[in-house]
């Protein structure tokens, strides 16, 4: 899907003439937003516990748009708590695709905790969380990290499945209410659309700069029993393998500015790296390959729960601290430390 030195485990790209030119209305027909389904290939792809090799990727990815990277500087704490952040976030993310009757409300809610995102940058540019083109640029990367992790682990995706996928990350969005211009034509067009981006957009910024520097990464929630000692001696090397995943997950161009470098014997052992964890994973039943929020949606899906029984919800372990539990910026919901589906709390 790329050439050996593209970047990025995704995807060979066209030349780019214009692309931010591009600037018409949608021509796509106006309909009721549908929620993606079980028979969708981004079901299958989507919400899975491998998707956590990509955090760094995407977030990083998200915050070298100069609006993003502005908003997380001046408006998050995410720094503060890490992993707690990383998996209550993940609930209404994968919610979107997999709440089923609920998702447009999920869809409602994500598009809400960014309404009071805005002010001026250090360079006396105005930003917005709700621009279209900045709200499109995250699930943009959402969608792109989809595409490059189906590959990285499991193999190339045809063109019609890159189709498919794309039509689907359309119809995804379109829950959000967002304006439409934002979003590129086609595949190939989006394709177009992200070279620009990586050439001529992204910048190299602090929050970026924050997401990649790991070096006092405090132990994830499912290590909590590894000694803290033992931790700190081993994390360096940890945090360096971790990094060199993203890194050659990254696309040539965003190597180059984040100052990278990258060899062909990198790109052959990342390859391997992919295809390892890949086969790995498909030893795990298919049922707990699943984030609970998504492994719901196939639950309500298979009727093992009621097709209107509530979602879940992130246990109360993972909330914001206290004093921001009511911030208008945090998924925040009224939980126990039990969270099952079709238990409303």
């Amino acid at each position: 899907m790329r050439s050996q030195h593209s970047g990025g485990p995704g995807l060979q790209r066209p030349s780019v003439d214009d692309p931010s030119a591009r600037t018409e209305e949608s021509t796509r027909p106006v309909s009721a937003p549908e929620p993606l389904g079980p028979d969708s290939l981004t079901w299958k792809y989507f919400g899975g516990w491998r998707g956590m090799l990509f955090g760094p990727w995407a977030g990083s990815m998200q915050n070298m748009h100069p609006g993003l990277g502005a908003g997380v500087e001046e408006h998050s704490e995410f720094f503060d708590e890490r992993w707690e952040r990383l998996y209550r976030s993940l609930y209404p993310i994968y919610g979107v695709v997999f709440d089923g009757p609920h998702a447009p409300e999920t869809a409602a809610q994500v598009r809400g905790y960014h309404n009071t995102i805005k002010g001026v940058d250090k360079k006396g540019r105005k930003y917005n969380a709700l621009d279209p083109g900045t709200f499109y640029w995250a699930h943009a990367t959402f969608f792109y990290s989809l595409m490059i992790s189906i590959e990285w682990f499991d193999g190339p995706l045809t063109l019609e499945q890159k189709h498919k996928l794309f039509d689907e990350h359309v119809q995804w969005y379109r829950l959000y209410g967002m304006p439409m211009h934002s979003v590129p034509e086609s595949w190939e067009a989006f394709l177009e659309y992200w070279d620009h981006m990586c050439r001529n957009v992204l910048e190299d910024n602090k929050a970026t700069r924050d997401v990649l520097d790991l070096s006092n990464l405090d132990r994830p929630p499912f290590l909590r029993w590894f000694p803290e000692p033992l931790w700190k001696l081993t994390r360096p090397h940890g945090v360096g393998v971790f990094l060199w995943l993203t890194v050659g997950l990254y696309d040539q161009p965003v190597r180059d500015l984040l100052g990278y470098r990258w060899t062909a014997r990198d790109e052959k052992l990342h390859k391997l790296v992919g295809r390892a964890i890949g086969l790995g994973g498909a030893l795990v039943p298919r049922r707990f390959r699943y984030h609970p929020r998504a492994r719901a949606g196939w639950d309500r899906a298979a009727g093992r729960i009621s097709p209107d029984a509530a979602v879940i919800h992130t246990p109360a372990r993972n909330l914001p601290p206290v004093d921001r539990r009511d911030s208008p910026v945090h998924y925040s919901p009224k939980v126990t430390s039990q969270h099952r589906p079709g238990v409303t709390r």
